[in-house]
């Protein structure tokens, strides 16, 4: 009998050791196994041989027919649970489907593809050429490119290159709703070469999927959100983060990894190629090429000179309602920037970080607020079910027709959404196609599906929240209106100002970009803010610059590593009580780290339970990994967070 330690895919496993089985054959070190935990059946790898325990051990019950794990994902294993502290079974669970069926694992080898062709794809500009002459050798690389600079061409020339030496390529974005703009790209160039993977798949794709690039005996490239970086290719050329900014490349549950972070190590253990693309990179990112002297690629021309007309942007106060005199969401300006788009056939987008009607329901007799009974937080109002939600848990109630406080029938609503600009659109122009796009869609609504009609004209005029921001290319979108621009920027966070700057360029960047004249009006109550100004600008080294000063004087990364501690309580004095205590504990303890707080959570009442923090600060990271070794059970932490709310 052979004996083998075995990760198991299972959240319902928390231990940090692998279990042990027995097997009367012989496996090989990343054998993709089935075995019985619990009392049920779950997939798992096998991460090596190990001796016969003391103890008796459940029998392998099936060896799927599928080649090892790679070796290169075994060691990214074992590094990612030692990085970013998880149960083995929340880690395993990376890197695993949830199961197979039967059919797929047999299911026939796909046909060789073709070669890549990049005949089709426009000559490579000046600085395109530039960049790709600079990537010669193995190494990480920073691409700095304005929006519209052609950052998806140079990405797809390193994967020919990757493909050419026998490499597959992972390419990244930060939403689901880029993939099937991403892939199209890319399928134009390497046929059935590409390979989608993400979570709005049915299980059965996304297994379909794992098992192409597990099986594939040539390159492959795989498309897809955070998760796609743990595909089972078997040799790896090349890692892009695409719009490697966006906090999506973050990981909320556990582990709490950060994309960009992860592909570093996976890059670095394979010898591939990474790229980090962004109009508009992180400061942490920014500083750290600097720091390492790692390549920093500027791209600041359109990838399309010869169509490049000025964009003209106007500066709305939301202060003088005199331009409001028409409608309190649209400027005139605006109004009349989305009529000129209208009569061109042009399309125009409407950009408002709020989803729902009305985020503030009160009355306007005694001055009642409608509240989650779970959380105290405002619920939002949605006109098209008239109903208000909770954006932070699942409460919904029917919207009251009269105080139930004073049972005054006035109830106002307040601070439009995404679904009240709809309703103004529809009022001003009562003959426009207008679609909303925020991540109350139902599945049939959502961006990807929607993305061909969008190309070819078929809507007039986009609603929608920071999904519509990032690094779509509309070739008929001509008008920007950006509602509200000061909806993040005094958020208490020492991220926001930063996460501001990097939504209105975005935005911005949707407009411009070489196939027709582009317009924008930015409302806000703060038109003289530097921040605004810099955006416009397309300043990015002078909104650096003051952003690291900032940081370093109150010690914020890059200057130091986060670790923040939440604990939640039925009552506030035993949260408050805890906190205390925890802190006092830490202060103690022999490690070098600074202690702020205890405080309220951004949102204090979670679920019915009071919630308060802790941020710890260290300039050196494993002080913090020793503190999360010894954390009491019934608190949660978030290590490296990208913000404190």
């Amino acid at each position: 009998m052979n004996y083998y330690s075995v990760w198991v895919r299972s959240a319902r496993y928390h231990n940090n050791e692998p279990l042990t089985y027995a097997s009367p054959k012989r496996l090989v070190t990343g054998a993709i196994v089935s075995v019985e935990l619990q009392k049920q059946m779950v997939l798992g790898f096998v991460s090596g041989p190990t001796t016969e325990p003391r103890f008796r051990t459940k029998p392998i019950d099936q060896v799927l027919p599928l080649p090892p794990l790679p070796a290169h994902l075994l060691r990214l294993a074992k590094w990612l649970q030692s990085y970013y502290p998880a149960s083995l079974g929340v880690i395993t669970q990376q890197f695993l489907p949830t199961s197979f069926s039967e059919k797929s694992l047999v299911m026939e080898p796909p046909r060789e593809p073709s070669q890549p062709d990049l005949s089709p794809l426009p000559a490579l500009t000046v600085e395109q050429l530039a960049a790709l002459q600079a990537m010669t050798k193995t190494d990480s690389y920073l691409i700095h490119g304005k929006t519209g600079s052609g950052k998806t061409r140079i990405y797809i020339e390193m994967t020919a290159r990757a493909i050419k030496s026998g490499k597959s390529a992972i390419i990244l974005t930060p939403e689901i709703s880029l993939t099937t703009q991403l892939a199209e790209n890319f399928r134009v160039v390497f046929g059935n070469r590409v390979i989608v993977s993400h979570s709005q798949l049915a299980p059965s794709e996304r297994a379909e999927a794992w098992l192409k690039a597990s099986r594939s005996n040539w390159p492959v490239i795989i498309i897809g959100p955070r998760s796609a970086l743990y595909s089972p290719v078997a040799r790896l050329g090349l890692i892009v983060l695409d719009e490697s900014h966006e906090t999506a490349y973050k990981q909320e549950q556990a582990p709490q990894y950060q994309t960009g972070r992860v592909a570093a190590y996976l890059a670095q253990i394979t010898r591939a190629n990474l790229l980090l693309g962004s109009a508009t990179p992180s400061i942490s990112d920014y500083f750290l090429a600097e720091q390492k002297q790692k390549p920093i690629i500027t791209l600041t021309r359109l990838a399309r000179p010869e169509l490049s007309v000025a964009t003209e942007i106007i500066m709305a106060d939301r202060k003088d309602l005199d331009l409001f005199n028409r409608s309190p969401h649209f400027s005139q300006a605006l109004i009349k920037f989305i009529d000129s788009a209208l009569s061109r056939g042009d399309q125009s987008l409407l950009y408002l970080n709020r989803r729902g009607t009305a985020r503030m329901v009160m009355c306007s007799n005694c001055g009642w607020q409608a509240l989650c009974p779970n959380s105290d937080l405002p619920l939002t109002y949605h006109g098209d079910s008239h109903e208000l939600r909770c954006h932070s848990c699942a409460y919904h109630t029917p919207s009251p027709s009269n105080c139930p406080n004073c049972g005054n029938p006035d109830i106002t609503f307040k601070s439009a959404g995404t679904k009240a600009i709809v309703e103004e659109v529809n009022r001003l122009f009562p003959n426009a196609h207008v679609a909303r796009y925020d991540a109350d869609n139902k599945r049939s609504e959502r961006l990807e599906q929607n993305y061909q009609k969008i190309i070819d004209g078929k809507i007039d005029i986009l609603v929608g929240t920071q999904l519509l921001a990032k690094g779509l290319d509309l070739p008929r979108l001509s008008t920007l209106g950006i509602l509200l621009a000061d909806t993040s920027l005094y958020l208490p966070d020492f991220s926001a100002q930063e996460r501001t700057f990097q939504l209105i360029s975005q935005v911005l960047g949707r407009i411009g970009r070489g196939h027709v004249a582009g317009r924008a009006v930015i409302q806000t109550y703060h038109p003289e803010h530097p921040l605004f100004q810099a955006a416009i600008a397309g300043d990015y080294q002078t909104f650096y610059h003051q952003e690291l000063a900032n940081r370093q004087q109150f010690l914020f990364p890059p200057y130091c590593y986060l670790l923040k501690l939440s604990v939640r309580r039925a009552t506030l004095n035993s949260t408050q009580q805890a906190a205390q205590n925890l802190k006092s504990e830490i202060e103690k303890l022999p490690i070098k780290v600074r202690v702020e707080g205890p405080a309220p959570s951004f949102y204090e009442r979670i679920k019915n339970k009071y919630q308060w923090q802790l941020i710890v600060k260290s300039r050196r990271r494993t002080e913090l990994l020793k503190l999360i070794d010894m954390l009491p059970a019934n608190w949660s932490y978030d290590i490296d967070p990208l913000d404190l709310l």
